[in-house]
């Protein structure tokens, strides 16, 4: 049988021109047979979960998943009869990753709280080594950009711009992670800012961060947000929302705005509307079954009858370079992140990094930055206008 997958695994990747054993670095290397079977039969968990037991190796991950989300190998692979039964055995363990009719089942709790108990609760030194200065953990901007560092303070002044902050004005932060917004934005644009998380770890580095400012950092979900503000922004949470909550979600956006004020909507966005996100993403990085990413018009129903859309910006082709970059100021942290987490946790996040930035360099997904606004802006979007 395991003959059968592999014969059969050589087959679909030379439809990505990627060879089992080859020279090139998008080429793969297996280092235990049960790979094939895991990978066939399980599907994207099988397939991330293997390379996290060490059962598979390449030199440029980015590259290999590239070209299998390009050569469309999902598509590809036609079930076999002999593979119905091994598909039921490696996916009972992850049902509420990969049947999506189990989702509506599990508790509202579970769903809003998921996330920031775990991905973004692994500490905060993990962050601190892999990303730049500022600690920006979305798409950053690399029109002009040469540095990590560079990237984050263009990505968040393109923000900025884009929500036409002015001194003086109350602006809020839904999902404000490590307060990278909230803190550039009171400095540099003199604003005071109100930052919501539910991540502990974030809350508290958020707040030491912005000592001193005008920014105020509070430990609550975004459905209890209180009081006025002129702007707001949420700068890649809306993935964490889920479909269910997607209405909830805008109604509060535009319930805390003043009359004129302006919202910012950053998200990674699907290029179709599906019922589930990658399952492996899902398990070992959103960590809660209910996230996953939104469609265009999913974003644009939540959005009917509230906000006028000013302006639509995709620079996904962006978080490519981002992963890269993260990954590259990680790596040599690695020797620590094995001593205090193991080797299984090291390689997740190589898998994660460096599988995203091949996805998104396939354009698999996309990231979107939305200016929306609570009345026509008189004279039309002009805060910024990219490239």
């Amino acid at each position: 049988m395991s003959d059968r997958y592999a014969a059969l695994a050589a087959d679909l990747l030379a439809h990505a021109d990627i060879r089992i054993g080859g020279p090139r670095p998008w080429d793969i290397a297996v280092r235990d047979p049960r790979f094939f079977k895991r990978a066939l039969a399980g599907g994207a968990i099988g397939l991330g979960e293997s390379f996290m037991d060490g059962w598979w190796e390449v030199p440029a991950l980015d590259q290999a998943i590239t070209r299998m989300l390009q050569a469309d190998l999902r598509g590809k692979l036609k079930v076999s009869p002999f593979m119905v039964a091994d598909a039921i055995g490696e996916h009972l363990p992850n049902l509420a990753y990969v049947w999506p009719g189990l989702r509506p089942f599990l508790s509202r709790f579970r769903s809003l709280t998921a996330v920031a108990e775990t991905h973004y609760e692994e500490g905060n030194e993990l962050y601190a080594a892999m990303l730049g200065t500022r600690m920006v953990y979305s798409c950053l901007y690399w029109e002009d950009a040469r540095t990590l560092d560079e990237a984050e303070e263009a990505k968040l002044d393109m923000s900025c711009r884009k929500l036409g902050l002015q001194p003086g004005q109350r602006v809020l932060d839904i999902g404000c992670g490590w307060g990278s917004f909230a803190k550039f934005a009171a400095e540099r644009y003199g604003v005071s800012v109100v930052g919501y998380t539910i991540s502990k770890e974030q809350s508290v580095l958020a707040a030491e961060r912005c000592r001193g400012l005008p920014v105020e950092i509070r430990l609550d979900d975004y459905r209890n947000i209180e009081g006025r503000y002129d702007r707001a922004a949420s700068l890649g949470m809306f993935e964490h929302v889920g479909r269910q909550n997607y209405d909830a979600f805008m109604r509060v956006a535009h319930d805390r705005l003043t009359g004129d004020g302006i919202f910012l909507l950053e998200t990674i966005g699907d290029n179709v509307s599906r019922s589930e996100c990658n399952p492996w993403f899902q398990k070992y990085i959103y960590q809660a079954p209910t996230s996953m990413f939104p469609s265009i018009s999913e974003i644009a129903a939540a959005a009917e009858n509230r906000f006028i859309v000013e302006d639509w910006h995709n620079f996904g082709a962006d978080y490519g370079p981002t992963l890269r970059a993260w990954y590259d100021k990680l790596a040599p942290h690695k020797d620590e992140v094995i001593a205090r987490h193991g080797e299984r946790f090291w390689r997740m996040w190589e898998f994660y990094l460096l599988s995203c930035a091949g996805a998104f360099a396939a354009r698999a997904y996309q990231n979107w930055q939305i200016v929306l606004a609570k009345r026509a802006i008189p004279q039309g979007f002009r805060q910024f206008r990219p490239g």
